[in-house]
């Protein structure tokens, strides 16, 4: 075993830590230390100890890996192959895109990896993963020999879902969504690069996933069961589809029966991507149409035009990268959420969602509360839901949780 540097942590931390806490913040860690970005360090706390990996930039200063020994290639493949298993049932039901690794959640932190058909696509939210990686990338192919190529993609602006933010409430949470960005560039970590868009399946729906210039890896994968929900309840609803992208959402919505539905963003080449992605799926384009707007505007000008649908979604970028910025984004999601609440037929479903971990659940259905009161309506919630199976929570992580999605039906009120 390589000579460690020993780094030792304030005693009040040891409980969290001791409960599987992945994070040590700067702030905790000796002002004094300096040490490379990817060094191994083995974190004391009272008599609770731990190996972790330094990073010498970012507000989280070391990331928890191993209670019980310092990672190597083998510890990361069985890793690896535990996640894989977990996600046995999105392969049985013939999904060929989801999360392979979610990093703290598959206890690899500061990783991700995304599976796209043939391809998976990594995400390092660290410094100093060069070894990580190789390790990874080998574990990736030996636990699915069927992979094509094993890529990295370099971290945009816009993918800083993962990256972690300043506070005690950091987390993987805030994902733009929004229009594509230049493209991010992809390394090959392992095998081929993969092609410009691939054609990939989730629960029969058929999606264009663009790995280079597309959010995220190329689609936003956390929404799959949430799009599930939609389509259950869309048949003979008129639907619109807010912060669209290129229009998963309206796709599910098509296939449950809605009448119509309206999708809106204000990227550009969204309301062709969304074409190009009815036209893949064999959809009625006649009952859809797409707004090439800013949503807040186009809400405000259907409310005050008294266009109403039964049935409105609410998918919006991320309003808090760090906790410094929490309050701004509550008062956004309101004003957001209050412009729906006008826009929904009495009687009428919202499903809204939130991406930012700086807001909790219960903060979120608060927010809700007040949303619906600023509309005039009373809101009941008819369902509500988290992240997936393939975005895994540790219990001693609750900075994990991130996604939000709650479903009322909106009522005159009385």
């Amino acid at each position: 075993m390589p000579k460690l540097t020993d780094v030792t942590l304030p005693t009040q931390l040891k409980e969290r830590l001791a409960q599987g806490h992945p994070w040590v913040y700067r702030t905790h860690v000796p002002p004094q230390l300096r040490l490379p970005a990817g060094a191994w360090v083995r974190l004391r706390c009272g008599g609770w100890s731990a190996y972790g990996l330094w990073d010498a930039e970012r507000p989280i200063a070391v990331r928890v890996f191993s209670a019980h020994g310092l990672p190597n290639a083998a510890w990361v493949r069985e890793r690896v192959r535990a996640a894989w298993e977990l996600r046995a049932p999105l392969r049985a039901a013939g999904c060929t895109a989801y999360r392979w690794l979610f990093g703290e959640g598959d206890g690899l932190p500061g990783l991700t990896a995304d599976v796209y058909g043939e391809y998976v696509v990594v995400q390092a939210y660290m410094g100093g993963a060069g070894e990580l990686l190789g390790w990874l990338a080998e574990a990736l192919r030996e636990v699915n020999p069927a992979l094509r190529g094993v890529v990295l993609r370099q971290q945009r602006a816009d993918d800083q879902d993962e990256d972690q933010v300043t506070g005690s409430q950091g987390g993987e949470p805030d994902q733009a969504r929004s229009a594509p960005s230049p493209a991010g560039a992809l390394l090959s970590l392992s095998g081929s690069l993969p092609p410009q868009q691939l054609v990939v399946r989730e629960h029969g729906v058929q999606l264009y996933a663009d790995l280079r210039g597309g959010q995220k890896t190329g689609l936003f994968l956390d929404h799959r069961e949430n799009r599930r929900y939609v389509e259950a309840v869309s048949a003979g609803r008129s639907v619109l589809n807010c912060f669209a992208y290129t229009g998963a959402f309206s796709l599910y919505a098509l296939r449950g029966g809605a009448s119509a539905v309206v999708s809106a963003d204000i990227g550009k080449g969204l309301a062709a991507a969304t074409a190009a992605n009815l036209a893949l799926n064999g959809f009625d384009a006649a009952r859809h149409s797409f707004v090439t707007d800013d949503c807040f505007a186009m809400l405000e000008r259907f409310a005050a035009a008294g266009r109403r649908f039964d049935l409105v979604v609410l998918d919006p970028p991320s309003f808090a990268k760090s906790k410094a910025s929490r309050y701004a984004a509550v008062r956004a999601y309101a004003r957001l959420n209050t412009l729906a609440l006008r826009c929904v037929a009495p009687g009428g479903l919202l499903a809204s969602a939130s991406c930012t971990s700086q807001v909790g659940p219960e903060e979120f259905k608060g927010m809700l509360t007040a949303a619906a009161a600023g509309a005039e309506r009373t809101l009941q919630i008819v369902h509500e839901a988290g992240q997936p199976l393939d975005h895994p929570v540790p219990a001693g992580f609750p900075e994990g949780r991130y996604l939000k999605f709650v479903v009322g039906r909106a009522l005159e009120r009385a």
